[in-house]
């Protein structure tokens, strides 16, 4: 680990991260898309969940995401509003507007999900976030929601290609900062290991 983000990365150090927390699972149609919202990449949000409907990869979504500094909208909000003017149904929308991190992302969310559609429904769900933050959005999934097989579709919004992560200051620091939550989160119970075959 260098002793600061600015230094060079030990090509070791960038293929287990690549390995390990940068996922890219084989993406899968699914029964769900499960956003976890931002305030960040707002419109690459909107292209990809939009580019997923058309394709048809997915019956429903929930978006989750509560209020942020600045903004009287929830990230639910502003996502779900967004989708359904680029073409996706507002009735395969359902929306959780008060989660202020990726657990309750995922917690909040349940209920909802159990009431608007019902939990025995949902075989599968598509994981929709962050590329910086990766696997930690299915270890999370993993950890309040075991049954579901599941995916990822990581979102890029640092105008560079994912696998140059390493070489840009903001995204590096990003991604260094999201990896380094792994292990703590592990030991706190807040995530649990996922791998492809779960």
């Amino acid at each position: 680990m260098p002793s600061n983000d600015l230094e060079p990365l030990a090509h070791p150090l960038i293929e287990t991260i690549e390995r390990d927390h940068l996922v890219r699972p084989p993406l899968f149609p699914a029964d769900l898309l499960f956003v976890f919202g931002t305030r960040h990449g707002v419109q690459e949000f909107v292209d990809a969940i939009s580019d997923l409907w058309r394709r048809g990869f997915f019956k429903w979504t929930i978006v989750s995401g509560g209020l942020t500094p600045g903004d009287d909208r929830t990230e639910a909000e502003v996502i779900s509003t967004a989708i359904m003017a680029r073409g996706v149904p507002g009735d395969v929308i359902l929306t959780e507007r008060s989660a202020t991190n990726t657990g309750e992302n995922v917690v909040l969310s349940l209920p909802i999900l159990e009431k608007g559609i019902g939990l025995q429904n949902i075989e599968s769900v598509i994981a929709l976030g962050k590329h910086c933050t990766s696997i930690r959005y299915l270890m999370t999934l993993q950890r309040y929601w075991p049954e579901v097989r599941k995916t990822l579709m990581p979102v890029n919004y640092y105008g560079h290609p994912l696998e140059d992560w390493h070489r840009h200051p903001v995204s590096r620091a990003r991604v260094l900062s999201e990896w380094r939550k792994i292990a703590p989160y592990k030991e706190a119970g807040f995530i649990v290991d996922w791998t492809a075959d779960h």
